[in-house]
């Protein structure tokens, strides 16, 4: 890179358009400033050059009726992978339970397109959830757990994760309105937490999507 090269943009990743060639469209969903130095960030062809204001405001037109929700004790790094994936399916909401600082390395930047609320404790996140009709359906392997092929997902619900490790707490387990385990065929007693939670949002998109 020359010294006059425009830097990349915040969100740099290996795709990615360059300064726009010649004159400028008349769009208020563009942002001068990336039409100017070109934009890299991770976002799909259709919002190149398009202000994260402008995103957000268009994913929040088709956003999903389903939130994803993550218990945050121990600083688990697959947090950021689940946004990420939120993201992907348009989640209409993320939520973390616990602390409120979580490691987003993982989400590759798209949290900044992803609402996420923070609750501090797993009773103040079922208030939210009770108040605003969501069921909850946790997402584990335990007893008494329903096989998620066999499971169907309300259109309107909460999809609750654990811990990569200890899973979800106790308290969570006894707070969802529906408990669906991954079936598993091998000799591991778990999978990734952030995989087992992109198998359960595809899970609601496969019998859902379609129809919203």
């Amino acid at each position: 890179m020359t010294d006059d090269t425009p830097p990349p943009s915040p969100e740099l990743t290996t795709h990615g358009v360059g300064p726009w060639v010649g004159e400028w469209p008349a769009d208020d969903r563009l942002d001068p400033e990336l039409l100017a130095r070109g934009d890299t960030r991770n976002v799909i062809d259709r919002y190149r050059y398009w202000s994260m204001e402008a995103i957000v405001a268009d994913l929040d037109a088709k956003r999903h009726p389903f939130a994803v929700a993550i218990e945050n004790w121990q600083h688990d790094m697959n947090i950021g992978s689940i946004v990420r994936t939120a993201n992907a399916f348009a989640a209409a909401t993320v939520h973390i339970i616990g602390r409120k600082r979580w490691n987003k390395r993982g989400a590759m930047v798209t949290d900044r397109y992803q609402h996420v609320l923070h609750h501090a404790t797993v009773d103040d996140f079922v208030a939210w959830a009770r108040e605003h009709e969501m069921p909850i359906v946790a997402i584990d392997n335990v007893d008494g757990s329903v096989a998620i092929e066999e499971f169907d997902f309300p259109v309107e619900c909460i999809l609750l994760f654990g811990q990569e490790g200890p899973g979800l707490s106790a308290e969570a387990l006894a707070a969802a309105d529906s408990v669906v385990e991954i079936t598993q065929y091998g000799s591991t007693r778990s999978i990734n937490a952030s995989a087992a939670a992109a198998i359960a949002m595809h899970g609601w998109i496969r019998q859902h999507a379609a129809k919203h």
